[in-house]
């Protein structure tokens, strides 16, 4: 199986997750970002398959927790109107700058739900010589961007209704039972879906910090 780095893009984490504004104040949604962030990298590093992963982010917390997980980080590069694709894009380049020609993976940096296994799959179903992608629970957006060719470029459309943005370039969707992968948090129902399907230590441990109840016994989820 051929080797793939992986790009991951946050933004600063005290203006994240707006749409929890219901449910935490801005000190826990920041904390919250964190916590989830940290969970997805420890699942995703746990791949074998996957060779390095690249942060690209403005904000002095997620690089030092980055680093502290073993990933490249990249300073956000300036951009207008998106800036998460400018950033996907720069992590992107700056990985084959590195490691010369490689695939690449795009990812969500907010699956707390995420299993090894789930990637650990994705990457081995993923056709060699194309675009692919994971489209998340909602049907519309996109989980993760995975390019099996070396010579394509990564051509991130992440946004609003990124699953047909994606397809329209080319992308072909990738079918396959990984909840916690497809599963992204921005509201309050996708924060309980995650529980449901249990999250990480951190963000478990980040959630019973606020005071949150049980949530179907409030399960931890391994990384594997």
């Amino acid at each position: 199986m051929h080797t793939v780095h992986a790009v991951m893009a946050v933004k600063h984490i005290d203006r994240a997750k707006s749409r929890l504004a219901s449910l935490l104040s801005t000190e826990q949604r920041a904390r919250l970002v964190l916590a989830m962030f940290t969970d997805t990298v420890v699942a995703a590093t746990a791949v074998p398959a996957l060779s390095s992963l690249t942060v690209v982010t403005p904000d002095p917390l997620i690089a030092a927790r980055a680093r502290e997980l073993g990933a490249h980080v990249l300073d956000e590069p300036a951009a207008g109107a998106d800036p998460l694709n400018t950033a996907l894009t720069a992590g992107a380049a700056d990985v084959r700058d590195r490691h010369g020609p490689t695939h690449l993976l795009a990812l969500q940096a907010d699956l707390p739900a995420l299993r090894a296994s789930e990637l650990a799959d994705v990457l081995t179903v993923a056709p060699v010589g194309a675009r692919s992608m994971v489209i998340d629970h909602t049907g519309t957006g996109t989980a993760a961007l995975l390019v099996r060719d070396a010579a394509q470029l990564l051509e991130p459309r992440f946004g609003a209704d990124s699953a047909r943005a994606h397809r329209d370039a080319g992308a072909v969707e990738l079918a396959g039972h990984w909840p916690g992968l497809r599963c992204d948090v921005d509201t309050p129902e996708d924060l309980d879906a995650v529980r449901a399907l249990g999250v990480g230590e951190f963000t478990t441990s980040t959630l019973r910090a606020f005071g949150f109840s049980s949530h179907r016994s409030d399960p931890v989820r391994t990384v594997c």
